[in-house]
């Protein structure tokens, strides 16, 4: 019985050790507690959930809202315009978030103050999305449970790729990726920005050819990309009043997308965020882009 109560007594002592990750900066980071964890970005949160320790989370930012409980959580505003204030107001034992949040001295005053900050890899790969989910999962002590979710990425990605081999086109589509809000915001994103990243993932041609992250989108660069299909976040589409109001954006109607109103609007985290479901994202915007005609809404 003794020895049945010493053993629980050191399980006890190995699980209040504290957990020990190599963020994205490269320094190694020493979490001495997850019991308040504050989220700066959607998919940092997402996946949180996903490991089994959502109850933690006690901020996020307003790019999370998925698993759709988070929304009832409080926000400490968006990934790139937060304050320190709003965040220690919560109390957070840690506070995680990509490695671009900004502005950048709201982590040193942060850390300044002894909050513990793990900043997760941002790159737009699959090879990316497993950085996160492992360097999440050992912020939290939950290293086997994100292999589970690596796991389970590489199946969906097996399931796609099979898919795709199935279906194979017989010529690439190019695509476009415009991010939009609102008629006066509207910018074309190439190389390094997510959300090529998923549509190349997807089987598609970035359109964008010589443009790095998002740029200013002119009519004249629209209609020299000659787009087949036109993808958009969700949200952006409903800011610039739908398909009709996307259609009388300068240059649109020239493209052969334009035309053919061959567009796809995706859900802003499915599409934008390499994650646990960057997998399925991608099958998704296959199916939309190579075998349904017309405009698509795809919803996860």
């Amino acid at each position: 019985m003794r020895k049945g109560i010493a053993w629980l007594c050191l399980i006890g002592l190995a699980l209040a050790q504290p957990f020990r990750v190599v963020d994205a900066t490269g320094k190694a980071v020493e979490v001495r507690s997850i019991e308040r964890i504050v989220s700066l970005d959607g998919i940092t949160t997402e996946i949180l959930f996903a490991l089994g320790v959502g109850e933690k989370v006690v901020g996020r930012d307003d790019s999370s809202y998925y698993p759709p409980q988070v929304q009832k959580l409080p926000s400490v505003g968006y990934q790139f315009r937060l304050s320190a204030e709003g965040i220690l107001s919560l109390k957070p034992t840690l506070v995680i978030g990509r490695e671009d949040v900004r502005p950048k001295e709201v982590v040193e005053q942060l850390k300044g103050v002894g909050v513990t900050v793990v900043l997760v890899p941002a790159e737009p790969s699959v090879e990316g999305a497993k950085g996160k989910i492992r360097t999440i999962a050992q912020a939290v002590g939950q290293a086997a449970r994100g292999e589970t979710l690596v796991r389970a990425l590489e199946r969906d990605l097996l399931l796609l790729r099979a898919f795709q081999a199935q279906h194979a086109p017989k010529g690439k589509l190019k695509g476009l990726f415009l991010y939009l809000r609102g008629p006066g915001t509207t910018f074309v994103c190439g190389e390094g920005s997510t959300p090529v990243g998923m549509m190349e993932l997807a089987g598609l041609e970035n359109a964008a050819k010589g443009i790095r992250e998002c740029q200013p989108m002119t009519a004249e660069s629209v209609v020299a990309a000659r787009p087949d299909v036109i993808v958009v976040f969700s949200k952006g589409l409903q800011s610039v009043g739908g398909l009709e109001g996307l259609l009388r954006l300068p240059g649109i109607a020239q493209t052969p997308a334009g035309r053919n109103r061959k567009v796809v609007a995706m859900d802003d985290l499915y599409l934008g965020s390499f994650g646990p479901r960057a997998g399925r994202a991608a099958l998704d915007l296959f199916r939309a882009a190579y075998l349904l005609e017309g405009f698509v809404e795809v919803n996860p």
